[in-house]
């Protein structure tokens, strides 16, 4: 009956999570009873078999960021959530030589983050900290990413800041500070379908109280030697606007809307190039990531649907509907070219549409 039947996008759910689950409750039990909570390490020489369903490989840019045998990379993530975790694993996929600290705000994530890392490939050297632990006992790293979300912030430039100061280990430690940023801070454009670049005139702050957040976050990390990514979109198979639009059903939006999208994974990536690129090309820079393929909220939903977690679903209504066959859209357009040649970076996932039809 229908109580007694499961959704295919529960069925996908389950099949996908019972490796996690498992490795939960073993990450869990085996590290709790012998390490402080505030501080929960992996094994060292840990050998985890994969799941069948399993994660991208190493990038070339995580591969080469620890080539160099007499200095592994000495790496704090701070916000390991799902770019942040998808960083880590690349790096350490690719060098388990490698030392990567998972830096969340408070434990409640922990023993999730270990066990999504204990998923991968032998796993070795990462562990998770407090941000807190870390400033406490007055630990720094050479190389930082900084991808915690301006929401967990009551002050995002501050928390920006100050692990600039106190984290980092500055331009002289040898390393990299990179801070992921979003196309927010970008003023709209007058034309209805504008391009944009790394040097595209910034949103009014005095008016747009959430673009001066990350503008404030951005300037603080250039005036101190550090690196600004500006992420287009962010999305995975059940993370991103064409999951919100699906499951809304009724979207207040145009639908030749322009949406810059770019899968966690690619955006972990472009991190990992930044790390490894010359510090001298990167010192106080913005670069812009994008998959180079703009769609329309349309065609989003569209491919969305090609994808087996979301069968049975249907098509949204948008506020106003241009249709499959409008030639009129409107919207930024990311020029991100210059970006992808100085960081040597290209993205695995060359669409949206592509990443859905392989999961079709």
């Amino acid at each position: 009956t229908k109580n007694n039947t499961m959704s295919n996008s529960t069925w996908y759910l389950v099949l996908r999570k019972a490796p996690f689950l498992i490795r939960l409750f073993l990450s869990v039990s085996s590290c709790s009873a012998f390490l402080p909570r505030s501080l929960t390490m992996l094994p060292t020489g840990a050998n985890i078999s994969r799941p069948k369903k399993a994660y991208p490989p190493p990038s070339a840019a995580a591969a080469r960021s620890c080539t160099d045998d007499d200095a592994p990379l000495h790496l704090a993530v701070v916000g390991c959530g799902v770019l942040g975790t998808s960083l880590c694993r690349q790096i350490l996929s690719s060098k388990p030589e490698a030392h990567v600290v998972g830096i969340a705000k408070t434990e409640n994530n922990h023993a999730t983050i270990l066990a999504d890392m204990a998923s991968g490939d032998g796993v070795r050297n990462f562990r998770t900290a407090t941000y807190a632990d870390v400033v406490a006992v007055g630990e720094t790293f050479p190389d930082v990413v900084f991808c915690a979300p301006p929401s967990g912030s009551d002050d995002y430039p501050a928390m920006v800041a100050d692990a600039l100061e106190r984290i980092w280990a500055g331009p002289e430690g040898g390393g990299a500070f990179v801070f992921t940023s979003s196309g927010v801070v970008y003023a709209e454009g007058s034309a209805e379908l504008y391009p944009v670049t790394e040097t595209s005139p910034l949103a009014d702050i005095a008016i747009n109280p959430r673009a001066a957040r990350m503008i404030g976050a951005e300037r603080a990390c250039l005036a101190a030697g550090g690196t600004v990514l500006r992420l287009a979109g962010l999305y995975n198979i059940n993370r991103g606007a064409h999951n919100f639009y699906i499951k809304k059903g009724e979207v207040k939006q145009p639908s030749n809307g322009v949406i810059n999208q770019l899968h966690y994974d690619d955006a972990a990536s472009a991190c990992a190039a930044a790390l490894v690129a010359d510090r001298q090309s990167i010192r106080s820079q913005v670069f812009l990531i994008s998959d180079g393929s703009p769609m329309t909220r349309y065609d989003i939903c569209r491919s969305t649907l090609k994808a087996f977690y979301y069968q049975g679903k249907s098509m949204p209504t948008f506020s106003e509907s241009s249709g499959e066959n409008s030639l009129s859209k409107i919207g930024k357009i990311y020029d991100a070219k210059v970006s992808s040649k100085v960081l040597a970076w290209q993205p695995e996932y060359s669409s949206f549409d592509a990443f859905m039809t392989s999961n079709s």
